[in-house]
């Protein structure tokens, strides 16, 4: 019998080329890839709301998001992605669906997104003048602050939308999209920044 061997590959392997895009200039968008995190969707069972919290509650020492935002905890980051639902974004393995599994057996259904999801870091001075040509979500600082989540569209593509914390005074927009969908947001952010110019930085791991 065959044998076959799978290389895990970024679904952003083809398109992204690290280096300058668009207008000359001082870039106003800044675009990277974050790679190798594990991503679990934790989602409640009928009922089961209430267990759920507690065991997020004891397992990550705060409670998980029940409104549209994101937390940080010690080693991971709990992104509200629906009612009764959230997303547990880490790496190194501590917070796997193999790890998590006991923690939430009974009270939620666990689904392993690591390698469903791509997840893309947008920040500069201009990154929500482009942003806001993708999306309806208001992300005026007033509205839009560092830790506040949704789960909405760009460009006809489901994706999770979260605001990091700033980096050099800049504010940082992380989006998760599903990886079949990945290439082509890709170049639409591309086509939205250009005029604007664009760093795009190389791929980088989980802070």
């Amino acid at each position: 019998m065959a044998e076959f061997s799978w290389d895990v590959r970024s679904s952003l392997d083809r398109a992204l080329i690290a280096g300058f895009y668009g207008a000359q200039g001082d870039a106003g968008v800044s675009l990277t890839e974050i790679r190798n995190f594990d991503l679990v969707q934790v989602m409640a069972r009928r009922g089961k709301a209430g267990e759920m919290a507690k065991a997020a509650q004891a397992r990550f020492g705060m409670a998980a998001p029940e409104t549209p935002k994101a937390v940080d905890t010690a080693d991971a980051t709990l992104i509200w992605s629906g009612p009764d639902q959230f997303l547990v974004l880490s790496k190194g393995g501590r917070h796997s669906i193999e790890a998590l599994g006991p923690v939430f057996a009974g009270s939620a259904s666990l689904s392993d997104q690591s390698h469903a999801r791509a997840l893309i870091s947008v920040s500069g001075d201009k990154a929500r003048a482009m942003l806001a040509k993708l999306s309806s979500i208001d992300l005026h600082p007033d509205v839009f602050g560092v830790g506040a989540a949704a789960a909405t569209s760009m460009d006809h593509t489901s994706v999770t939308l979260w605001r990091g914390q700033d980096r050099n005074g800049q504010a940082v927009f992380n989006l998760l999209v599903f990886a079949t969908f990945a290439e082509s947001l890709w170049q639409t952010i591309l086509d939205s920044a250009a005029e604007y110019g664009v760093t795009i930085g190389h791929s980088e791991e989980l802070a």
